[in-house]
């Protein structure tokens, strides 16, 4: 019988060989997938024992002239359904691919379910049901242009599920890419070396190893979908599992996990427990930057390392790579490693020549295996964790230096915790860098499209380790934000978030920011005067904030004595985040509102009167309230009629934006009974007097 075995792209060529090692036939490689021949016995052998494959499925027919609806009915309308399931049973279609008019893969499942039922109404007037969630048969029809192809699911549930892992790590990969990192790692050429992962999270790479050292079977027990078939045979296939156990290697291994996170390694524990080999792996709580040496005698480190799972955490990611590569050559001399990630500039940092890599997927993420000898001549090299990419990033922390003296009075004076120290002082340097406490956030500006990406990505890490360096603060302190446009998947990766939140105070006023799991922390700095202000003019006021964001202004309002303040902003998030900071506060009141709304919406119908508005819009939002998307500069005038209607007679209306160049329509503000009182200059605090165009502030009062 003919069969086509699935993979991940990378790993077809460990598939042919598996396959061949069964002595099967081969009939062709494609990408993600192998064709081959075998009877059923050595098929379901393969589906117990496959360490590469993810699906194997058997095929009916293939036909190369299926153009339109009429030709893929006749096609499945006459085949023999018989030979594989009966009316009885429950079916599901799987369809994949489309041609000129088979434009609906809906559609074209729909078209051989048809075909299906008709057959068997014909043939035994009994019409079989379709079971989409659980049937007993499963087509599966691959079309490409006029090409189609028809397949029995004969494996089932996907073969990588091992049913060890019920829960897993950060970074995952999939067992069947996890064999073949084994494989490629060329540690199983002698099982008797120590295999080492420095970052073992759940387990799956070391499990892995063990299960292949061991020759133990990958997939025993599993639900196969072969069983439902007409051709299987219970008493056969329970003697090739008893003669598949029968087949597995006693040996001595030595394999050892460390992990920083104690709660996955207790996860990994009970992963390498369930797989059968917990009592063969050496699992330890340790930090993969400050490696240690693990054996006196060499062997092979394999790991899939840290790749940018968290928001902000670029910084620590420089800092482990550099000091895994120092590590390395210090400890691990004559060793083998096979490092799986996916930045090849976070692998330049480990100053180590590749010998050899793999590409692979690791779902949808583009993954490379770099492979290192860790011999005389590497080991020879060894430099610095400190080593800069650019001898003149020397002049950005010397600018850092000088900003920090500029400051060190003003700071001291108004007891300032929160601050901005550099904004793109130096062209070629084009960050900014926020001190908060002990951490700071360095936010990387787009590099114009002129500047090489490698040369910008180099000297961010030189920002990065001399940011860390100068203000003496632990790169898990410090917070990079990379304001680039992503690429492929990577728009759509869900970043883990770590929840590290502290307190700043400013000006009497305590607030919980994030550094580390949003874009913004949680407080606008460059805002902090026009806070100020509203703390002072509070006093009996009933004051609004609109698109309040964290409720910062709202709480210099209530502790300047604000007789109400309402708080408005559409995010439920940064609601309840305002909340806490009135919490933080020890402010509580019932005139103290908090409204989850669009703002424009509000405005548009708002009552009452306020007595000082705090109203500081986004340059650009997708409000319904707008014709159009809302542009601060185009629908300002707008705006300000909606304020003016509840600005009470004696009222001021506090008006801020960040959008460059902004131009206030003075003769329409006329119009409107309202003057303005520019206040640009007055709201920038000393930190922000390099960068006169942060934001713009005006004080709005009826005429």
């Amino acid at each position: 019988m003919q069969f086509i075995a699935l993979t991940s792209i990378g790993i077809e060529n460990l598939l042919v060989e598996e396959l061949q090692s069964f002595e099967i036939k081969v009939t062709k490689q494609s990408i993600g997938s192998v064709r081959f021949e075998a009877d059923n016995l050595t098929a379901q052998k393969f589906c117990m024992m496959t360490r590469y494959s993810t699906r194997v499925m058997l095929l009916i027919d293939e036909h190369e002239d299926i153009k339109n609806k009429d030709d893929l009915y006749k096609f499945a309308r006459f085949q023999g359904w018989q030979e594989w399931f009966g009316p009885s049973q429950t079916f599901a279609v799987e369809f994949n691919g489309t041609n000129k008019e088979l434009k609906n893969t809906q559609f074209s499942g729909l078209v051989i379910k048809d075909a299906v039922v008709d057959y068997f109404q014909d043939l035994y007037e009994q019409r079989p049901s379709v079971d989409k969630q659980d049937a007993n048969v499963r087509i599966i029809a691959k079309l490409n242009k006029q090409k189609i192809a028809l397949y029995l699911d004969y494996s089932g549930p996907r073969l990588s599920d091992r049913g060890y892992r019920t829960k897993q790590g950060k970074a995952p990969i999939r067992e069947h890419l996890a064999a073949a990192l084994v494989t490629r790692s060329g540690w199983l050429n002698d099982t008797s070396k120590p295999l080492f992962d420095p970052c073992c999270g759940s387990g799956t790479l070391l499990i892995e190893a063990a299960s292949m050292a061991l020759n133990l079977p990958t997939n025993l027990h599993k639900a196969f979908a072969f069983k439902r078939l007409p051709s299987f045979r219970e008493a056969k296939f329970k003697e090739i599992q008893k003669e598949l156990k029968a087949e597995k290697i006693d040996s001595k291994l030595w394999l050892i996990g460390h992990d920083i996170d104690g709660r996955v390694l207790d996860t990994a524990k009970s992963n390498a427990n369930r797989a059968g080999v917990g009592e063969l792996i050496q699992f330890k709580e340790a930090d993969a930057g400050k490696l240690q040496s693990v054996a006196k005698r060499p062997g092979t480190i394999l790991s899939n390392l840290p790749y940018g799972e968290r928001l902000g955490s670029m910084a620590e990611l420089i800092n482990l790579y550099r000091n895994m590569g120092v590590s390395f050559k210090k400890h691990y001399r004559d060793w083998n490693a096979a490092l799986l990630g996916t930045d090849d500039e976070l692998f330049r940092l480990l100053k180590l020549a590749s010998k050899k890599r793999y590409k692979f997927k690791n779902g949808p993420i583009d993954v490379t295996l770099y492979m290192y000898e860790l011999n005389e001549k590497q080991v020879a090299q060894n430099e610095q964790a400190s080593e800069l990419h650019f001898e003149q990033s020397r002049a950005f922390a010397n600018r850092l230096k000088k900003n920090k003296q500029g400051l060190k009075s003003w700071l001291k004076k108004e007891s300032v915790e929160a601050f901005r120290l550099y904004d793109a002082d130096i062209p070629e340097y084009n960050v900014a860098v926020d001190v908060y406490g002990d951490n700071a956030v360095i936010f990387e500006y787009a590099a114009p499209k002129e500047i090489n990406a490698d040369v910008a990505d180099k000297r961010l890490q030189d920002v990065i380790s001399l940011t860390a360096e100068t203000l003496d603060i632990s790169p898990s302190n410090l917070a990079v934000k990379v304001r680039k446009k992503q690429r492929g998947d990577e728009q759509y990766t869900s970043y883990e978030k770590q929840n590290r939140y502290q307190v700043i105070e400013e000006f009497g006023a305590k607030f919980k920011v994030n550094l580390y799991d949003y874009l913004d922390t949680g407080l606008f700095l460059d805002h902090r005067l026009a806070r100020r202000f509203i703390q002072q003019n509070s006093k009996d006021k009933r004051v609004l904030n609109l698109f309040a964001y964290t409720g910062s202004a709202s709480v210099h309002a209530a502790l300047g004595g604000a007789k109400s303040v309402t708080t408005v902003d559409m995010s439920k998030t940064y609601l309840k985040w305002a909340e806490e900071n009135f919490a933080l506060n020890n402010l509580k009141n019932p005139r103290f509102r908090f409204e989850q709304a669009d703002c424009l919406k509000w405005l548009e119908h708002a009552k009452g009167q306020y007595d000082l508005i705090f109203l500081d819009p986004p340059t650009f939002s997708n409000s319904k309230r707008m014709k159009n998307v809302f542009d601060v500069q185009r629908d300002h005038i707008q705006l300000l009629t909606w304020v003016k209607n509840i600005l009470s007679p004696d009222g001021v209306l506090l008006f801020s934006n960040n959008k460059r160049g902004f131009k206030m329509d003075e003769v329409a503000l006329m119009g409107l009974g309202l003057k303005a009182e520019n206040i640009s200059t007055e709201t920038l605090s000393p930190d922000f007097k390099r960068n006169k165009q942060i934001h713009n502030s005006w004080l709005i009062t009826h005429g």
